[in-house]
């Protein structure tokens, strides 16, 4: 039972640079550069069958490759931070794009995500983190503005069934600009 997800990658520069803010922050886990992205879609652990007809209805997505930049960092849960993240600047390509991933996963009889897209970049996972130190971490961060960057596919991620959080792999990837022929594995799950 695979639990999948959507995401684009960053450029691995941009990755390391994002690493290389990680400080000292109690209940912090930092994430790795290499499974920094930004999800689109998160499916979750979902049975072959419907692993493949979500697989089917990703291929089908037509949208074109656009430049992205991420902005600002911020922290989710409030009085309870779990997260701390990298923002993605405002990008209509971007919200189409997610939006046709939420319309794959519907299609292929996925529940309504449990929240609004938010696109980020997860910096840390937060556990018993006090909001002031967050606050006092988000401070020493400061301003951020990435420098542009292309977006020319979006993949289809997994991770351990019921854990999340990494190692991710790579599943498939999909190019922007249209779609190609693919023979993989999806047809013989």
């Amino acid at each position: 039972m695979p639990r999948l997800f959507t995401a684009l990658a960053l450029p691995p520069d941009l990755a390391d640079r994002l690493a290389d803010l990680a400080m000292p922050l109690a209940g912090a886990r930092w994430i790795a550069p290499e499974d920094m992205h930004i999800t689109l879609r998160f499916a979750g652990d979902i049975d072959n069958p419907t692993a493949r007809e979500f697989h089917a209805a990703l291929s089908s997505i037509e949208e074109p490759a656009f430049t992205l930049k991420l902005s600002g960092f911020g922290a989710f849960g409030g009085q309870q931070p779990r997260t701390l993240w990298a923002g993605v600047a405002d990008n209509p390509w971007l919200d189409t794009l997610a939006r046709a991933n939420d319309r794959a996963a519907r299609s292929a009889g996925l529940p309504h995500a449990k929240h609004p897209f938010r696109p980020h970049v997860t910096l840390a996972r937060l556990r018993g983190t006090r909001p002031e130190a967050v606050a006092r971490v988000l401070e020493q961060l400061g301003a951020f503005e990435s420098k542009p960057f292309s977006v020319e596919e979006f993949l289809l991620m997994s991770s351990k069934p019921k854990v999340g959080g990494g190692p991710y792999v790579v599943e498939e990837a999909f190019p922007l600009g249209g779609t190609d022929a693919r023979q993989d594995r999806w047809s013989e799950l």
